[in-house]
């Protein structure tokens, strides 16, 4: 059995989710800041998880292949899924990290500032220890949901060897080929990993819960 497709999406929900890690905390922490164009740019950062994929892929597609996109060659690579997860997984990531820092304790913020501390001391020692929690939970939200990706990386990626094929493909291709054996191997392994994502959250959640 080939496992050359279970081993590209976890390569893919990783890099996606090592990029969004550190873009996801900046864009929260930005976010942060806004007055009157929160509620825009928080609609704008959501707009993946209500659009159709194939919408999203379809504006891709238009995207990558654009005048000035194409010399990238985003299209049927993975660079290209790479660009396209980021976008497609942002709200996941991005979202918990923001409900963090909003119920975050100001006052310890503030009693950082008295102290003398400034703003990059007092995210390293007072923002990022009282927010890892949630950082954590978006990023295994993130990597399950970029393991899980099919529409988006179906419309610019296609099925390419070891190059855009992953197991959402594969199982999708097989299915066609009614080689429902292959395709169950593939669905056993993602059932799994979606599975103990979602222990995996619970028990982060109920742990979180119960210290406070």
């Amino acid at each position: 059995m080939d496992l050359s497709p279970i081993f590209l999406s976890f390569k893919l929900a990783f890099i996606t989710t090592v990029i969004l890690l550190f873009l996801g905390i900046l864009l929260a922490l930005w976010i942060e800041t806004l007055d009157k164009l929160k509620p825009i740019v928080n609609s704008i950062i959501a707009l993946p998880i209500v659009l159709p994929p194939s919408v999203l892929g379809f504006y891709f597609l238009v995207a990558f292949s654009s005048d000035y996109l194409k010399e990238f060659n985003l299209l049927f690579s993975f660079k290209g899924l790479v660009v396209a997860s980021v976008i497609y997984s942002l709200p996941f990531m991005v979202q918990p990290i923001q409900t963090a820092l909003n119920t975050l304790n100001k006052n310890m913020i503030f009693a950082s500032y008295l102290s003398g501390k400034g703003k990059i001391e007092t995210f390293f020692k007072i923002v990022l220890p009282n927010i890892k929690k949630s950082i954590l939970i978006a990023s295994v939200m993130t990597f399950a949901h970029t393991v899980g990706e099919f529409g988006v990386i179906l419309m610019i990626g296609g099925s390419i060897d070891n190059e855009t094929k992953v197991a959402s493909i594969a199982i999708y291709e097989y299915v066609e080929n009614l080689d429902y054996q292959k395709a169950n191997f593939y669905s056993v392994i993602l059932l799994l990993v979606s599975f103990f994502t979602i222990l995996g959250l619970n028990y982060l959640t109920y742990d979180r819960n119960k210290n406070r």
